[in-house]
């Protein structure tokens, strides 16, 4: 893993600027997996490095291959959509995902490759430093509990993590799309509500 605190050699440390740009060139050239072969560009991650909140889905869709940034395609809008609502941009957070290339056909992530991808995402963590990882998805919140577990049963419940970080899962935007209720007790209704405690966990943190 990268440490954030790693010495240059003559007396500096990295920035965190610095440090995440070699995060980003390493998954650029990263083959510890097969979905090197498949991919267009891999998709390392955007946003604020300065954010108590990060935002962590499975893997990259057809349209975050095609452009390498990540969640800009439908549910990306969905995403955009639900932070409008509650007063956050995307550009105040920080949006990534367990692996970085995306698996052929959307499918899930095998854990595999989620184990080869995984020190990316936790360097990510560890210069970033946020209090709250959004998890989206079940994909995403079982990688963090390093077990299965239901996103239905889990959504809206602060978990504590590593380092005195809390997990925060939350529907994954693309079960949204299949599910277009937006009536109350829809899965629309329960983001609406969970993002509204991101906010909430957005301005506490940023005030501290």
């Amino acid at each position: 893993m990268l440490k954030f605190s790693e010495n240059l050699g003559d007396g500096r440390f990295f920035r965190k600027e610095e440090a995440i740009e070699i995060v980003v060139q390493r998954v650029r050239n990263c083959k510890a997996c097969p979905l090197h072969e498949t991919r267009i560009n891999p998709v390392p991650g955007e946003g604020s490095l300065d954010t108590p909140i990060i935002f962590v889905g499975e893997g990259p869709g057809e349209e975050e291959d095609r452009t390498g940034r990540p969640f800009v395609g439908k549910a990306g809008q969905m995403l955009n959509k639900l932070l409008k609502e509650v007063g956050l941009s995307r550009d105040k957070v920080y949006i990534t995902n367990v692996v970085k290339c995306r698996p052929p056909g959307n499918r899930v992530p095998t854990n595999q490759e989620m184990a080869a991808c995984s020190h990316f995402l936790m360097a990510q963590i560890q210069i970033i430093n946020p209090k709250v990882i959004v998890a989206l998805g079940s994909t995403a919140l079982s990688f963090f509990l390093e077990k299965k577990v239901s996103i239905t049963r889990m959504r809206g419940k602060l978990i504590d993590w590593l380092g005195g970080k809390v997990i925060f899962p939350t529907f994954h935007p693309s079960y949204l799309l299949r599910n277009r209720s937006t009536g109350p007790g829809s899965p629309y209704e329960l983001a609406l509500q969970d993002m509204k405690k991101v906010k909430e966990l957005y301005d506490e943190y940023r005030k501290v």
